[in-house]
């Protein structure tokens, strides 16, 4: 095992040593620096669904304020949940639940001062806050889809501002 921690590829694949293998990047000599990434997902049900989700009316209760909390927690423990992410110090999550026609879109904005960025918190928020939604209208669509879960921006780092197109 060596201890030279710098396996970045020539073809930029920092998470894939030479050999193949993968690994835990090494951000230790990267600047803190402030970062913030914006996710999203959508659930697609039938009109009335959300109709029952944005009134309270559903079987298993208030699906916006539980998915919000969802969201949050995901975000905290994404480093639990995907094996090369760094654990980062949360300074702030937003979440907004937005329903309409045949769909609710859950968008998931989180903030850190790191040596690292925020989109895969900010995608594990968003697609746990979907995936919420989706456990509690089950019993009233099984065809209900989550679908469209991307990045919308990422701000901060080395490589700078993205946004979607």
């Amino acid at each position: 095992m060596t201890n030279d921690l710098s396996h970045e590829r020539a073809d930029g694949l920092s998470h894939v040593r030479a050999d193949g293998s993968a690994h835990m990047v090494d951000v230790s000599a990267k600047e803190v620096t402030a970062r913030s990434a914006t996710a999203t997902a959508t659930l697609v049900t039938r009109p009335d669904v959300v109709a029952r989700i944005l009134d309270g009316s559903l079987p298993k209760g208030e699906v916006i304020g539980t998915a919000r909390i969802a969201a949050i927690m995901a975000v905290k423990r994404t480093s639990d949940l995907i094996p090369l992410c760094h654990p980062l110090p949360i300074a702030g999550v937003e979440v907004d639940i937005v329903g309409a026609d045949d769909r609710v879109t859950i968008t998931v904005s989180v903030r850190t001062t790191s040596r690292t960025g925020v989109e895969m918190e900010a995608l594990t928020g968003a697609s746990i806050g979907a995936l919420t939604v989706y456990d509690m209208v089950k019993a009233v669509d099984r065809a209900a889809v989550v679908t469209d879960v991307r990045v919308l921006e990422k701000h901060g780092g080395r490589s700078g501002d993205w946004s979607a197109a």
